[in-house]
């Protein structure tokens, strides 16, 4: 266990310490709904760590170095900010994909904008967002968040 995970597991053990103390009927109701949920992610943790070992087996570090690594310049951060932009699914699963990209070779500008893209751009989600908001506001705000990931990319590059 990572030891950002030893530290949340031992202050989460301390909350529900100082609950129990306080309440025990809350504690367990707390404790109820926190199984209920880890239960309901399940099937979302296994498939987001499998489709992290066929990125690990099936494609080589040398092709997401190729397409996504620094050499690739603008390109792979409009690739790493596109692949953010139609992928779907809670921001959490983003975060094991991007560090298997990056442990193989990608660019961490290109990653930053996978991510960010993730979170704020929804081209899946588009048809919905237009239909409760109408096409313009959702190409707008669609077409204003992917360029806001380009530009956190290439900023992350500044600072790292």
């Amino acid at each position: 266990m990572s030891a950002v995970g030893l530290t949340y597991l031992t202050l989460i053990l301390i909350a529900y310490g100082v609950s129990s103390c306080s309440s025990k009927e809350k504690t367990q109701r707390s404790l109820k709904i926190a199984g209920l949920s880890l239960w309901r992610l399940l099937p979302l943790l296994a498939a987001v760590f499998g489709l992290v070992g066929l990125f690990q087996v099936f494609l080589p570090p040398e092709l997401i170095e190729k397409t996504l690594g620094e050499s690739s310049g603008v390109a792979s951060l409009l690739l790493g900010g596109g692949m953010g932009a139609v992928a779907i699914g809670p921001p959490a699963a983003a975060f094991p994909l991007a560090g298997t990209l990056l442990s193989a070779g990608a660019w961490p500008p290109a990653i930053a904008a996978f991510i960010v893209s993730w979170v704020s751009v929804g081209v899946v989600t588009l048809p919905f967002e237009a239909g409760v908001f109408g096409m313009r506001y959702a190409l707008v705000r669609n077409g204003i968040a992917f360029g806001a990931a380009l530009l956190i990319g290439l900023l992350m590059g500044l600072v790292l």
